[in-house]
């Protein structure tokens, strides 16, 4: 019994068996760690809308628009009991004719701001851009009536001009219409409270540029913006023909919404961009013109009909049309350290093999627990890549912690495995492993391709290095070795 019992410990299936089954402990840890990450990454979300709620939001811009309020009127039959007309009502309601841009160039620049909440950095920007193009004539007659034979009796128009989160304006922007410098102000009177422009500001169109409106001439227009926003800059193309140039020293941006940039160059000196879209192709007037639909005051019931009608245009529309820019983070410490994090088990394994057969073909005895400690300080330095990435940049990082923990094992198996030599090449087989992973990670377009080519690869070099091993005599020799030792 005792025989059998020295015997199956020696059994080589039992140590390959008790290998797979030290791995499947090991995978307790690497979740846990992946839990960290997971949990650090949120509170770095959760920073981020924090200072969202106190500082600046992402920004969304929309305008500069020509608003033209009028009250229709017109009268309705006034009947008895019977049906019968006995009189006139008069009745009115107050609208707004909408005009767009024919042309809006915005030439902007965007300085990157660094902004923190505790030990989390949060990347703002600071635009400084100028807003320019012209309004057409305005003709009274483009302003169709709702009620028949009805009478437009129109207000002086005023200018409106929204973004996401006004808190991020640097001031008043200053507009200058006809050679008129006009004064914004706050809201945008008769507008619904769900509409695009709700929280927007307007600016009274007076003095030269009014005598030009009501004369029906062209109205150009030149308007200096200052504005923060995090991370995000969306502009909605809402005349006839949009452009914009945007310049900034960052050197990672991420284009995106509905239209990408027709021209832009990065370099390590940041970025230059240009934009051209047509009304031709976006519906974002439209978009805009529904959000402002339901804004007239009349009767209850159907200025709750014409809320409730200009609500469901939205809906039916879809969000926004815009074209973004980011100031994308070139490398996010936790998503690359979740990136890493994925590779653990196939590391931890590929050491424990390495481990396994030194011992094989060396001849030596390692015991169960010395396979565990291997495994956890692979294990520990998923979480030693997270703990410095917060403190230093990703590949200083890591570069710190592959090292500790290749000089760690290269220390323990020169101990363990009874040679310096043998222990440093055992840290340098673990410190090429710690360089192929960086590879991976650092090329995240090929990442599947070069994982598939790093597990074929140390398949193939396994499978060539012991294709002339008999494992049966292997395995009567390992066992037959606490037979020989025995007094």
């Amino acid at each position: 019994m005792l025989q059998f019992l020295k015997a199956l410990q020696s059994s080589m299936l039992v140590k390959v068996a008790g290998l797979f089954f030290l791995l499947l402990l090991l995978c307790i840890p690497l979740a846990e760690i992946d839990s960290i990450n997971r949990e650090r990454g949120e509170s770095q979300r959760e920073a981020a809308n924090e200072l969202a709620s106190t500082y600046a939001g992402r920004q969304t811009m929309v305008g500069p628009l020509l608003l033209v309020p009028y009250v229709e009127r017109w009268n309705e039959p006034l009947r008895d009991a019977q049906g019968k007309v006995i009189g006139q009502e008069p009745r009115s309601k107050e609208l707004a004719h909408v005009v767009f841009p024919d042309k809006l160039h915005i030439e902007g620049t965007m300085a990157p701001q660094e902004r923190y909440r505790g030990i989390f950095k949060i990347q703002f920007y600071t635009l400084d851009a100028t807003l320019s193009g012209g309004f057409a004539a305005f003709d009274p007659k483009a302003v169709s009536h709702s009620e028949t034979d009805s009478k437009i009796e129109f207000k002086p128009p005023f200018i409106a001009f929204d973004v996401s989160d006004l808190r991020g304006l640097d001031g008043s922007p200053a507009l200058v219409m006809n050679g008129e410098a006009l004064r914004f102000r706050q809201r945008v009177p008769g507008i619904a409270d769900d509409a695009w422009l709700a929280n927007g500001i307007h600016a009274p169109v007076t003095g030269a540029a009014l005598a030009a409106w009501q004369a029906g001439t062209p109205l150009p227009f030149e308007m200096k913006l200052g504005l923060v926003g995090q991370d995000t800059l969306a502009i909605a193309p809402i005349a006839e023909e949009t452009t914009a140039h945007l310049l900034s020293p960052w050197a990672h941006p991420s284009f995106g919404g509905r239209f990408l940039a027709v021209d832009r160059s990065v370099t390590p000196q940041g970025f230059d961009a240009r934009w051209r879209v047509s009304s031709l192709v976006t519906s974002a007037r439209e978009q805009v013109r529904a959000g402002l639909s339901g804004s007239g005051a009349g009767p209850d019931g159907e200025a709750q009909a014409a809320t409730q009608a200009a609500g469901t245009a939205r809906r039916n529309l879809g969000p926004l049309q815009t074209f973004d820019v980011s100031l994308a983070q070139p490398i996010n410490v936790y998503s690359m350290s979740t990136r890493a994090g994925k590779y653990g088990m196939l590391f931890i394994g590929l050491v424990l093999m390495a481990a396994f057969m030194f011992e094989l073909f060396r001849k030596l005895r390692l015991h169960p627990i010395q396979y565990g400690l291997v495994g956890l300080s692979i294990a520990l330095f998923f979480l030693l890549l997270l703990a410095l990435s917060e403190k230093f940049t990703f590949w200083m990082a890591y570069a710190g912690a592959a090292t500790a923990s290749v000089a760690l094992l290269a220390v323990y198996f020169s101990a363990v495995l009874g040679g310096w030599r043998r222990g440093f090449s055992f840290g340098a087989f673990v410190a090429l492993l710690y360089g192929a992973l960086y590879g991976l990670l650092a090329s995240e377009s090929n990442a599947l391709l070069l994982g598939a080519l790093l597990i074929f690869g140390m398949l193939a070099a396994l499978m060539l290095v012991t294709r002339k091993v008999d494992w049966y005599a292997l395995s009567r020799r390992t066992e037959a070795a606490p037979a020989t030792q025995a007094p």
